[in-house]
Formats: structure tokens, C-alpha cells, sequence
């Protein structure tokens, strides 16, 4: 059973999360006009670079708290990634007739998130893994 702080924590970093998403998503979208979506793109490579980072950080290291962890990872990143709004605009492109756009979208999500999530983790565990030696 999850503590009433680890819920406060991840509720906190999911209100922060949330309003990031809408914001990047917004100036992504904003910024590079074109049918495929790369708001939401944006914010699930970046969240998936930034959730790889921490958690190389989280396993190399111990200084955060299980509630900071829980704040960032599952409350801001948790919130910032969308993978309900990616199904729902792939869905919409192969409704539309777009099905070449629907499923470059679907795979630049799919393998651009695991390859951002792990050039994250290497990124920080090549920082981490020397300072500690």
C-alpha cells in the first residue's frame, strides 16, 4: 500500500507533468507546423531521454528518497509522456486515410522512446559510474 505522501508526491509531479505536456506540446506543435503530430512526439522523446537518465541516476546512486522518485518519475515524466494522446492521433491519422503518416508516427514513438530511453540511461550512467569510482 502506497503511503498518503508517495501519493501526494506523484499527484504534485503529475499536476507539473501535465501542464509541461500541454506547454511543449503547444510550442512543438507550434514550431514545426505538419500533419504528423510532433507535439506529442516532442514530449515522449524527451520524457523518455529525461526517465532514462533518472533511473541510471536512481540505480547508481541513493540520494533521492523513494517520494522524490516517485515524484519525478511517475508523477512529472508519468504525466509529461502521452501515450494515450499518441494512440488516439495514430488512430485519427488511419481514420483520416493517412496510413503511411500513422504508421511512421507510430513507429517513430515506439523506437524513438526506447532509443531516447536508453541513450539517456547510458548517457548517465557514463557520467555517474566514473564520479563514483
Amino acid at each position: 500500500m502506497m503511503s498518503w505522501q508517495t501519493i501526494l508526491a506523484i499527484g504534485s509531479g503529475g499536476f507539473i507533468g501535465a501542464v509541461l505536456r500541454s506547454y511543449l506540446n503547444g510550442v512543438i506543435s507550434h514550431k514545426v507546423p505538419h500533419d504528423l503530430p510532433f507535439g506529442t512526439l516532442g514530449v515522449n522523446l524527451i520524457g523518455s531521454f529525461i526517465m532514462g537518465l533518472l533511473f541510471a541516476y536512481f540505480m547508481y546512486t541513493s540520494f533521492f528518497s523513494l517520494h522524490v522518485k516517485s515524484f519525478l518519475s511517475t508523477g512529472i515524466l508519468g504525466a509529461l509522456t502521452t501515450y494515450s494522446t499518441f494512440a488516439i492521433e495514430s488512430f485519427m491519422l488511419l481514420e483520416g486515410g493517412s496510413v503511411t503518416l500513422a504508421f511512421i508516427n507510430m513507429g517513430l514513438n515506439l523506437f524513438g522512446t526506447v532509443m531516447m530511453a536508453g541513450g539517456g540511461f547510458y548517457l548517465a550512467k557514463f557520467i555517474i559510474k566514473p564520479a563514483l569510482s
